[in-house]
Protein backbone atom coordinates (compact mmCIF):
# COMPACT_ATOMS: atom_id res chain seq x y z
CA UNK A 1 0.00 0.00 0.00
CA UNK A 2 1.14 3.54 -0.81
CA UNK A 3 0.66 6.88 0.92
CA UNK A 4 -0.07 9.84 -1.34
CA UNK A 5 -2.05 13.06 -1.45
CA UNK A 6 -5.76 12.93 -2.21
CA UNK A 7 -6.60 14.76 -5.47
CA UNK A 8 -9.90 16.10 -6.85
CA UNK A 9 -10.20 12.90 -8.89
CA UNK A 10 -10.28 10.88 -5.64
CA UNK A 11 -13.12 12.78 -3.95
CA UNK A 12 -15.91 10.44 -5.08
CA UNK A 13 -13.97 7.57 -3.51
CA UNK A 14 -13.46 9.58 -0.31
CA UNK A 15 -17.21 10.28 -0.13
CA UNK A 16 -17.88 6.57 -0.54
CA UNK A 17 -15.53 5.80 2.37
CA UNK A 18 -17.19 8.49 4.50
CA UNK A 19 -20.64 6.99 3.86
CA UNK A 20 -19.39 3.52 4.78
CA UNK A 21 -17.76 4.89 7.94
CA UNK A 22 -20.17 7.58 9.19
CA UNK A 23 -23.48 6.92 7.43
CA UNK A 24 -25.44 8.53 4.59
CA UNK A 25 -24.76 12.08 3.38
CA UNK A 26 -27.41 14.30 1.81
CA UNK A 27 -26.75 16.07 -1.47
CA UNK A 28 -26.47 19.35 0.46
CA UNK A 29 -23.94 17.81 2.88
CA UNK A 30 -21.85 16.49 -0.01
CA UNK A 31 -21.87 19.86 -1.76
CA UNK A 32 -20.80 21.69 1.40
CA UNK A 33 -18.14 19.09 2.13
CA UNK A 34 -16.69 19.45 -1.38
CA UNK A 35 -16.56 23.24 -1.05
CA UNK A 36 -14.72 22.89 2.26
CA UNK A 37 -12.27 20.26 0.99
CA UNK A 38 -11.24 21.51 -2.44
CA UNK A 39 -9.12 24.45 -1.18
CA UNK A 40 -7.04 22.20 1.12
CA UNK A 41 -6.05 19.64 -1.52
CA UNK A 42 -3.41 21.94 -2.99
CA UNK A 43 -2.02 22.50 0.52
CA UNK A 44 -1.21 18.81 1.05
CA UNK A 45 -3.74 18.55 3.86
CA UNK A 46 -5.61 15.44 2.67
CA UNK A 47 -3.70 12.16 2.85
CA UNK A 48 -4.77 8.79 1.44
CA UNK A 49 -3.68 5.17 1.69
CA UNK A 50 -3.95 3.43 -1.67
CA UNK A 51 -3.91 -0.26 -2.51
CA UNK A 52 -2.86 0.11 -6.12
CA UNK A 53 -5.39 2.57 -7.51
CA UNK A 54 -8.02 1.76 -4.87
CA UNK A 55 -8.48 4.15 -1.94
CA UNK A 56 -8.29 2.19 1.33
CA UNK A 57 -8.22 5.04 3.86
CA UNK A 58 -8.02 8.83 4.10
CA UNK A 59 -7.71 11.67 6.62
CA UNK A 60 -7.76 15.46 6.48
CA UNK A 61 -5.53 17.86 8.42
CA UNK A 62 -7.71 20.90 9.02
CA UNK A 63 -5.89 24.21 9.39
CA UNK A 64 -6.59 25.83 12.77
CA UNK A 65 -5.18 28.40 15.12
CA UNK A 66 -5.24 27.17 18.73
CA UNK A 67 -4.61 29.18 21.90
CA UNK A 68 -2.51 27.89 24.81
CA UNK A 69 -2.46 30.21 27.81
CA UNK A 70 -3.59 32.99 25.52
CA UNK A 71 -0.90 32.54 22.89
CA UNK A 72 -1.93 31.35 19.38
CA UNK A 73 -0.16 28.79 17.25
CA UNK A 74 -0.92 26.70 14.13
CA UNK A 75 -2.71 23.43 14.91
CA UNK A 76 -3.58 20.41 12.74
CA UNK A 77 -7.17 19.37 13.41
CA UNK A 78 -7.51 15.78 12.24
CA UNK A 79 -10.86 14.99 10.64
CA UNK A 80 -12.57 12.44 8.45
CA UNK A 81 -10.31 9.53 9.38
CA UNK A 82 -11.85 6.70 7.36
CA UNK A 83 -10.83 3.16 6.46
CA UNK A 84 -12.84 0.93 4.14
CA UNK A 85 -14.64 -1.91 5.94
CA UNK A 86 -12.76 -4.50 3.88
CA UNK A 87 -9.41 -3.00 4.91
CA UNK A 88 -9.98 -2.74 8.66
CA UNK A 89 -7.69 -4.86 10.81
CA UNK A 90 -4.89 -4.69 8.23
CA UNK A 91 -2.97 -1.81 9.84
CA UNK A 92 -4.28 0.77 7.36
CA UNK A 93 -5.47 3.14 10.08
CA UNK A 94 -2.14 3.09 11.92
CA UNK A 95 -0.19 3.62 8.73
CA UNK A 96 -2.50 6.47 7.78
CA UNK A 97 -2.16 8.22 11.14
CA UNK A 98 1.62 7.93 11.16
CA UNK A 99 1.62 9.62 7.73
CA UNK A 100 -0.75 12.31 9.01
CA UNK A 101 1.53 13.08 11.97
CA UNK A 102 4.57 13.42 9.73
CA UNK A 103 2.61 15.58 7.29
CA UNK A 104 1.37 17.89 10.04
CA UNK A 105 4.92 18.43 11.29
CA UNK A 106 6.20 19.07 7.76
CA UNK A 107 3.49 21.71 7.28
CA UNK A 108 4.70 23.55 10.38
CA UNK A 109 2.00 22.47 12.84
CA UNK A 110 3.63 21.73 16.21
CA UNK A 111 0.41 20.47 17.84
CA UNK A 112 -2.61 18.46 16.73
CA UNK A 113 -6.12 17.71 18.00
CA UNK A 114 -8.78 15.17 17.11
CA UNK A 115 -12.16 13.98 18.34
CA UNK A 116 -11.86 10.18 18.54
CA UNK A 117 -14.47 7.64 17.55
CA UNK A 118 -12.22 5.13 19.32
CA UNK A 119 -9.06 5.82 21.30
CA UNK A 120 -6.63 2.84 21.09
CA UNK A 121 -5.38 3.55 17.56
CA UNK A 122 -4.76 7.22 18.35
CA UNK A 123 -3.06 6.53 21.65
CA UNK A 124 -0.77 4.04 19.88
CA UNK A 125 0.62 6.88 17.73
CA UNK A 126 0.97 9.42 20.54
CA UNK A 127 -2.38 11.18 21.00
CA UNK A 128 -3.60 11.44 24.58
CA UNK A 129 -6.72 12.52 26.46
CA UNK A 130 -6.50 16.25 27.12
CA UNK A 131 -9.66 18.34 27.21
CA UNK A 132 -13.33 18.42 26.37
CA UNK A 133 -16.06 20.29 24.59
CA UNK A 134 -18.56 21.16 27.33
CA UNK A 135 -22.21 21.19 26.27
CA UNK A 136 -24.68 22.65 28.75
CA UNK A 137 -28.42 22.15 28.52
CA UNK A 138 -30.53 24.66 30.38
CA UNK A 139 -34.13 25.87 30.29
CA UNK A 140 -34.44 28.65 27.75
CA UNK A 141 -36.46 30.57 30.33
CA UNK A 142 -33.37 30.71 32.59
CA UNK A 143 -31.71 33.10 30.16
CA UNK A 144 -34.57 35.55 30.61
CA UNK A 145 -33.19 36.32 34.07
CA UNK A 146 -30.00 37.76 32.58
CA UNK A 147 -30.27 41.54 32.59
CA UNK A 148 -29.54 42.69 29.03
CA UNK A 149 -27.06 45.42 28.24
CA UNK A 150 -28.88 48.04 26.19
CA UNK A 151 -25.81 49.97 25.05
CA UNK A 152 -24.23 47.11 23.07
CA UNK A 153 -24.75 47.40 19.34
CA UNK A 154 -25.35 44.07 17.60
CA UNK A 155 -25.57 43.50 13.89
CA UNK A 156 -26.13 40.50 11.68
CA UNK A 157 -22.95 39.04 10.22
CA UNK A 158 -22.04 36.97 7.17
CA UNK A 159 -19.14 35.69 5.06
CA UNK A 160 -17.66 39.16 4.68
CA UNK A 161 -17.03 39.32 8.44
CA UNK A 162 -14.58 36.38 8.54
CA UNK A 163 -11.50 38.54 9.08
CA UNK A 164 -13.20 40.54 11.84
CA UNK A 165 -14.25 37.35 13.65
CA UNK A 166 -10.71 35.98 13.50
CA UNK A 167 -9.28 39.25 14.83
CA UNK A 168 -11.86 39.27 17.62
CA UNK A 169 -10.94 35.71 18.66
CA UNK A 170 -7.27 36.67 18.88
CA UNK A 171 -8.13 39.55 21.20
CA UNK A 172 -10.60 37.72 23.43
CA UNK A 173 -8.80 34.38 23.81
CA UNK A 174 -5.49 36.18 24.32
CA UNK A 175 -6.87 38.43 27.04
CA UNK A 176 -8.56 35.47 28.78
CA UNK A 177 -5.32 33.41 28.71
CA UNK A 178 -7.45 30.62 27.26
CA UNK A 179 -6.14 27.11 26.62
CA UNK A 180 -7.62 24.91 23.92
CA UNK A 181 -10.12 26.97 21.91
CA UNK A 182 -9.43 27.22 18.21
CA UNK A 183 -10.29 29.31 15.17
CA UNK A 184 -10.97 28.12 11.64
CA UNK A 185 -8.97 29.67 8.83
CA UNK A 186 -10.49 32.49 6.77
CA UNK A 187 -11.75 30.26 3.94
CA UNK A 188 -13.62 28.01 6.37
CA UNK A 189 -15.07 30.94 8.32
CA UNK A 190 -16.45 32.40 5.10
CA UNK A 191 -18.07 29.06 4.33
CA UNK A 192 -19.66 28.62 7.79
CA UNK A 193 -20.78 32.25 8.02
CA UNK A 194 -22.79 31.68 4.86
CA UNK A 195 -24.96 28.95 6.37
CA UNK A 196 -28.54 30.04 5.74
CA UNK A 197 -29.94 28.04 8.67
CA UNK A 198 -27.77 29.80 11.29
CA UNK A 199 -28.41 33.10 13.05
CA UNK A 200 -25.24 35.16 13.40
CA UNK A 201 -24.74 38.39 15.36
CA UNK A 202 -21.60 40.43 15.85
CA UNK A 203 -20.62 43.06 18.42
CA UNK A 204 -17.38 45.02 18.76
CA UNK A 205 -15.95 42.40 21.16
CA UNK A 206 -18.09 39.31 20.71
CA UNK A 207 -20.36 37.25 18.49
CA UNK A 208 -22.88 34.43 18.63
CA UNK A 209 -23.83 31.68 16.18
CA UNK A 210 -27.00 29.76 16.98
CA UNK A 211 -29.78 27.82 15.27
CA UNK A 212 -33.04 26.02 15.84
CA UNK A 213 -32.70 22.31 16.60
CA UNK A 214 -36.17 20.80 16.71
CA UNK A 215 -37.95 22.79 19.40
CA UNK A 216 -34.72 23.86 21.10
CA UNK A 217 -31.99 26.42 20.46
CA UNK A 218 -28.45 25.20 19.77
CA UNK A 219 -25.65 27.70 20.43
CA UNK A 220 -22.69 26.73 18.28
CA UNK A 221 -20.38 29.50 19.44
CA UNK A 222 -20.67 32.48 21.77
CA UNK A 223 -17.58 34.51 22.57
CA UNK A 224 -17.53 37.81 24.48
CA UNK A 225 -14.78 40.07 25.75
CA UNK A 226 -16.84 42.12 28.22
CA UNK A 227 -19.71 41.66 30.66
CA UNK A 228 -21.92 43.99 28.64
CA UNK A 229 -21.46 42.03 25.41
CA UNK A 230 -21.86 38.71 27.23
CA UNK A 231 -25.21 39.87 28.64
CA UNK A 232 -26.35 41.23 25.30
CA UNK A 233 -25.58 38.03 23.40
CA UNK A 234 -27.10 35.62 25.93
CA UNK A 235 -30.17 37.84 26.28
CA UNK A 236 -30.53 37.69 22.50
CA UNK A 237 -30.51 33.89 22.61
CA UNK A 238 -32.92 33.92 25.57
CA UNK A 239 -35.41 36.04 23.65
CA UNK A 240 -36.55 32.80 21.96
CA UNK A 241 -37.69 31.34 25.30
CA UNK A 242 -41.34 31.96 24.53
CA UNK A 243 -41.04 29.25 21.88
CA UNK A 244 -37.91 27.20 22.68
CA UNK A 245 -37.93 24.87 25.69
CA UNK A 246 -34.18 24.35 26.12
CA UNK A 247 -30.89 25.88 25.03
CA UNK A 248 -27.92 23.60 24.33
CA UNK A 249 -24.67 25.54 24.22
CA UNK A 250 -20.96 24.88 23.82
CA UNK A 251 -19.22 26.74 26.66
CA UNK A 252 -15.99 26.90 28.64
CA UNK A 253 -15.94 24.77 31.83
CA UNK A 254 -15.99 27.98 33.89
CA UNK A 255 -17.98 30.02 31.41
CA UNK A 256 -19.23 33.29 32.96
CA UNK A 257 -22.77 32.65 31.73
CA UNK A 258 -23.09 30.10 34.55
CA UNK A 259 -22.49 32.92 37.04
CA UNK A 260 -25.09 35.12 35.36
CA UNK A 261 -27.86 32.55 35.79
CA UNK A 262 -30.12 32.92 38.80
CA UNK A 263 -30.70 29.15 39.05
CA UNK A 264 -28.20 26.34 38.39
CA UNK A 265 -30.02 23.28 39.66
CA UNK A 266 -31.52 22.33 36.30
CA UNK A 267 -28.35 22.87 34.24
CA UNK A 268 -26.96 19.66 32.74
CA UNK A 269 -23.42 19.30 31.39
CA UNK A 270 -22.18 16.76 28.85
CA UNK A 271 -18.55 16.39 27.80
CA UNK A 272 -17.25 15.41 24.36
CA UNK A 273 -13.63 14.49 24.94
CA UNK A 274 -10.82 15.38 22.56
CA UNK A 275 -7.27 14.10 22.21
CA UNK A 276 -4.10 16.13 21.80
CA UNK A 277 -0.63 15.45 20.42
CA UNK A 278 2.59 17.43 20.31
CA UNK A 279 4.15 16.99 16.87
CA UNK A 280 7.28 19.08 17.46
CA UNK A 281 8.42 19.40 21.09
CA UNK A 282 10.70 22.41 20.65
CA UNK A 283 8.31 24.45 18.51
CA UNK A 284 5.29 23.60 20.68
CA UNK A 285 7.04 24.72 23.88
CA UNK A 286 8.34 27.92 22.32
CA UNK A 287 4.96 28.85 20.82
CA UNK A 288 2.97 28.28 24.02
CA UNK A 289 2.12 30.92 26.60
CA UNK A 290 2.82 30.44 30.34
CA UNK A 291 1.93 32.21 33.59
CA UNK A 292 4.13 35.33 33.88
CA UNK A 293 5.26 34.61 37.45
CA UNK A 294 6.31 30.98 36.86
CA UNK A 295 9.90 29.88 36.27
CA UNK A 296 10.91 26.37 35.30
CA UNK A 297 14.25 24.85 34.30
CA UNK A 298 13.83 21.13 33.61
CA UNK A 299 15.46 18.38 31.55
CA UNK A 300 12.82 16.34 29.73
CA UNK A 301 13.27 13.25 27.57
CA UNK A 302 10.42 12.33 25.21
CA UNK A 303 10.07 9.05 23.32
CA UNK A 304 8.01 9.22 20.14
CA UNK A 305 7.25 6.14 17.98
CA UNK A 306 6.65 8.31 14.91
CA UNK A 307 8.87 11.37 15.27
CA UNK A 308 11.76 9.81 17.20
CA UNK A 309 11.78 11.99 20.32
CA UNK A 310 14.82 13.43 22.07
CA UNK A 311 16.04 15.18 25.23
CA UNK A 312 15.66 18.90 25.85
CA UNK A 313 16.22 21.50 28.54
CA UNK A 314 13.05 23.54 28.98
CA UNK A 315 13.58 27.04 30.34
CA UNK A 316 10.36 28.90 31.08
CA UNK A 317 10.13 32.40 32.53
CA UNK A 318 8.30 35.68 31.96
CA UNK A 319 5.48 33.93 30.13
CA UNK A 320 7.69 32.37 27.43
CA UNK A 321 9.57 29.12 26.91
CA UNK A 322 12.95 28.28 25.36
CA UNK A 323 14.18 24.82 24.37
CA UNK A 324 17.73 23.51 23.99
CA UNK A 325 18.64 19.96 22.90
CA UNK A 326 20.89 18.22 25.44
CA UNK A 327 22.56 14.83 25.73
CA UNK A 328 21.99 14.33 29.47
CA UNK A 329 19.85 11.34 30.39
CA UNK A 330 19.03 12.81 33.80
CA UNK A 331 15.63 14.37 34.29
CA UNK A 332 12.04 13.46 33.46
CA UNK A 333 11.17 10.67 31.04
CA UNK A 334 7.87 10.80 29.18
CA UNK A 335 6.27 9.10 26.24
CA UNK A 336 4.95 11.57 23.67
CA UNK A 337 1.51 10.71 25.07
CA UNK A 338 2.69 11.82 28.51
CA UNK A 339 4.34 14.99 27.26
CA UNK A 340 1.23 15.91 25.25
CA UNK A 341 -0.92 15.44 28.36
CA UNK A 342 1.53 17.47 30.49
CA UNK A 343 1.44 20.28 27.89
CA UNK A 344 -2.36 20.28 28.20
CA UNK A 345 -2.25 20.68 31.97
CA UNK A 346 -2.58 17.09 33.20
CA UNK A 347 -0.72 16.97 36.58
CA UNK A 348 2.60 15.13 36.89
CA UNK A 349 1.17 12.98 39.70
CA UNK A 350 -1.55 11.70 37.35
CA UNK A 351 1.00 10.98 34.62
CA UNK A 352 3.30 9.10 37.00
CA UNK A 353 0.49 6.96 38.40
CA UNK A 354 -0.68 6.11 34.89
CA UNK A 355 2.83 5.14 33.72
CA UNK A 356 3.20 8.03 31.25
CA UNK A 357 5.98 9.77 33.21
CA UNK A 358 9.00 8.54 35.19
CA UNK A 359 12.46 9.66 36.29
CA UNK A 360 13.55 12.56 38.49
CA UNK A 361 10.55 14.05 40.31
CA UNK A 362 12.23 17.28 41.46
CA UNK A 363 10.87 19.10 38.41
CA UNK A 364 7.26 17.99 38.87
CA UNK A 365 5.94 21.01 40.75
CA UNK A 366 7.61 23.49 38.42
CA UNK A 367 6.31 21.64 35.34
CA UNK A 368 2.81 21.56 36.81
CA UNK A 369 2.91 25.31 37.44
CA UNK A 370 4.27 26.12 33.99
CA UNK A 371 1.82 23.97 32.01
CA UNK A 372 -1.22 24.54 34.24
CA UNK A 373 -4.37 24.71 32.09
CA UNK A 374 -8.09 23.97 31.92
CA UNK A 375 -8.24 23.03 28.25
CA UNK A 376 -11.58 23.22 26.46
CA UNK A 377 -12.97 23.70 22.99
CA UNK A 378 -16.00 25.45 21.60
CA UNK A 379 -15.50 23.91 18.16
CA UNK A 380 -16.30 20.46 16.79
CA UNK A 381 -15.26 18.94 13.47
Amino acid sequence: MDIRDVTPDDLDDVIDLRKRSFGPMSAADIDRWRRAVLPVLEQGRYVGVFDGSRLAGAARLRQFTQWWHGRPQPMAGIAGVTVGPEDRGRGVGTRLMRAVIRRGASLGDAVSVLYPATTPIYRSVGYEHAGARHLVTLPAEALRTIRPATDVKLRRMGPGDAAEVISLLHRVHGAARASGPASWNADTWRLWLGNQDDFLYLADDGYVIYRWSGGDIEVENLVAGSEETLRALWSLVGSASSVAEHVVASVAPDDPVLWLLREWSTVKVRQVRWMFRVLDVAAAVERRGYPEHVTCDAVVSVTDPVRGGGTWRLEISGGSGAVTPVTSADGVQLSVNGFSALYAGIPAATLRLSGLMSGDDRYDEALDSAFAAKPYMLEYW
